[in-house]
């Protein structure tokens, strides 16, 4: 593991999506492994490189989770998409755009999430 790209992906996560998802509370010996992965990999190597802002990353990862319809990390970055500064017109946009080229199931599903993560928020 490159713990320089590891740390700098703890920290870019922690301004994300919370700090509470990097505490790695809830990891164990089995999933150790993943969340190192996760870590290092899609934060540090990825969501570091400065040729894509935040804010444009969120999008892209919200409409690449809504299309896969996996809500439980839809969720977590619809809260990093309004840290990033999107709006919740903007998140509905691209959630609509996801519905006409996805499919209305991922989309609706996708409204669901998004929904109550606003309630969540208060916005």
């Amino acid at each position: 593991m490159d713990k320089e790209l590891f740390e700098k992906g703890k920290t870019i996560r922690g301004e994300v999506v919370g700090k509470e998802f990097v505490a790695f509370r809830e990891v164990d010996e089995f999933n150790l492994p993943m969340q190192e992965l996760v870590t290092e990999y899609c934060w540090g190597a990825i969501w570091s490189r400065p040729d894509l802002d935040r804010r444009s990353r969120s999008i892209l990862t919200i409409g690449m989770l809504a299309a896969l319809n996996r809500p439980e990390e839809l969720a977590g970055h619809i809260r990093g998409g309004i840290a990033n500064g999107l709006t919740k017109a903007e998140i509905r946009e691209c959630l609509l755009q996801i519905a006409v080229y996805v499919g209305m199931p991922a989309g609706l599903g996708s409204f669901r999430v998004a929904s109550k993560v606003f309630a969540e928020l208060g916005i």
